[in-house]
């Protein structure tokens, strides 16, 4: 068997090239950095730590808010979306977050909670947007009505909540209700009215009656007298009528359709003036 020649020991062929003398040098570099890594992590995660458990007395929300403050997350903006007729000076005193606050600091269901008990709001929705942004979102309740009652007036919506008896003015033409119990039982009434816009335009104001039924008065100074439970049906015959037989251009003071089978009409006293609604069905507010 013819011998094997071999390269002696230390020769040129047994160095590394340049490119595995790199890679060897780069990993005996790199090697410490993960532990250096690792330790900083430590060493800040324990830092906080050790911050949040000094701070006795603070829930964990306010702790960590404490925290992460020095580092830039605080409160820099409050935006608010969907405000139409809450004064903003209002809205945003209830939500009580200023600029400058820690942002993680903040309840986001407290926020929510104290706007939700404003009379003007349906639903309120609160975001914490980082790094440092608060969003308000609100759903106002809709006006439909002023209701007069006991001489004082006020704004309610279609489920009869007052949401504002302050400055109604802004709202001076929206139809005008009256008496005990009107705003809860207002709602099938607008709505029958609104179908007939023509018949609508006459209507001074609704007045509840014994919270049971409705009588509308006109502006011509008639009292139409509404059945008890079928206000729609009523209202749609009176426009019938009207536009058939013109029956609301005549001077009359009363049309009682409180019985479904008749009609009963009551001219207007030729030596009296138009009849007015009762004491506390007055005029809208200036």
């Amino acid at each position: 068997m013819p011998g094997v020649t071999r390269a002696p020991r230390n020769s040129v062929h047994d160095r590394p090239g340049r490119l595995k003398l790199l890679l060897r040098r780069s990993r005996s570099v790199l090697r410490p950095v993960p532990f250096l890594c690792a330790g900083a992590v430590l060493l800040g995660g324990g830092a906080v730590l050790s911050y949040l458990s000094s701070s006795k007395g603070l829930s964990l929300q306010q702790r960590l808010g404490r925290a992460t403050g020095p580092v830039g997350l605080r409160v820099t903006e409050i935006a608010i979306e969907g405000r139409r007729n809450l004064p903003e000076s209002q809205l945003r005193a209830a939500i009580g977050v200023g600029r400058g606050e820690p942002i993680l600091s903040i309840s986001l269901a407290s926020v929510r909670s104290r706007v939700e008990s404003l009379s003007w709001v349906e639903h309120a929705t609160v975001e914490r947007r980082l790094p440092g942004t608060i969003v308000v979102y609100i759903e106002e309740r809709r006006p439909v009505a002023i209701w007069q009652n006991g001489g004082k007036f006020a704004v309610v919506d279609r489920s009869g909540q007052i949401v504002s008896d302050r400055d109604i003015t802004p709202f001076k033409t929206l139809p005008l209700i009256v008496g005990v119990g009107a705003p809860r039982a207002a709602s099938s009434l607008l709505a029958a009215l609104a179908a007939q816009p023509a018949l609508q335009a006459r209507v001074l104001a609704a007045v509840r009656v014994a919270d049971r039924r409705w009588n509308l008065h006109l502006n011509s100074g008639t009292d139409v007298l509404l059945p008890e439970g079928a206000e729609a049906p009523a209202i749609n015959r009176l426009a019938t009528l009207q536009k058939e037989h013109a029956l609301l251009d005549r001077p009359l003071q009363i049309v009682d359709m409180r019985l479904l089978d008749r009609l009963v009409v009551r001219p207007m006293p030729a030596s009296a003036p138009a009849s007015a609604p009762s004491p506390d069905s007055g005029k809208k507010p200036a």
